[in-house]
């Protein structure tokens, strides 16, 4: 088989074990895969030769969706505020969306990502790397002022985590809303910047 066929293969083989995951609400092996299919298991091996690649070619499916609407985000020419808000707002109307399309198949892909974290390393990188750019944009308009693009990356992620995290999502519900998470990014293009506030005491936590 030529590369081509193999990636469409790959793709096939792994939506239909998340077909599978969502309508038994176990996780797949390639074994079980090939049962369901009723394909020659060496079929399924020639694709997925371990257990791994069948769990990262459907992590690669789950988290495409996602990637597009990076894309789209970053191609679209908005302003920094408003894109940094598209950003993390669509990609939490989906996850919210896909919650509340089937709670149990969501909790199962929770349960998965976190027992194969490795293999969500490489989109969560790709997301950094593009909220990374918006930061840049935001400092050439004179917000975030001083920050270094890593620590402002990393403070970001931690104010709106909440949004990104489909543990949160399957947790808060209906208490993450697109109005509130607008108001978390005004906040951030508003207040955010290197500069200490005084929050932060020199000697050390204390009662008031």
């Amino acid at each position: 088989m030529s590369e081509e066929e193999i990636d469409q293969m790959r793709s096939r083989f792994a939506r239909e074990a998340m077909a599978l995951m969502e309508r038994t609400g176990e996780e797949v092996t390639r074994m079980r895969l090939a049962a369901e299919l009723r394909v020659a298991r060496s079929r399924i091996d020639a694709v997925f030769p371990e257990d791994g690649d069948l769990f990262d070619a459907i992590t690669a499916e789950w988290f495409a969706p996602y990637i597009e609407i990076m894309d789209e985000v970053m191609a679209s020419g908005l302003p920094p505020r408003r894109k940094m808000y598209e950003f993390f707002a669509r990609r939490f109307v989906l996850l919210k969306q896909n919650f509340q399309d089937d709670p149990a198949a969501f909790r199962l892909y929770i349960e998965m990502g976190e027992r194969y974290f490795e293999y969500a390393q490489s989109y969560i990188d790709l997301g950094d790397h593009y909220l990374c750019e918006i930061i840049a944009e935001a400092q050439a308009e004179g917000h975030l002022k001083d920050m270094d693009v890593d620590f402002a990356r990393s403070v970001i992620n931690q104010i709106v985590s909440t949004y990104l995290q489909p543990y949160s999502i399957a947790m808060l519900g209906d208490r993450l809303t697109e109005e509130k998470l607008a108001h978390i990014v005004d906040a951030i293009f508003d207040g955010l910047v290197a500069a200490d506030g005084g929050a932060r005491s020199t000697k050390g936590l204390h009662a008031a």
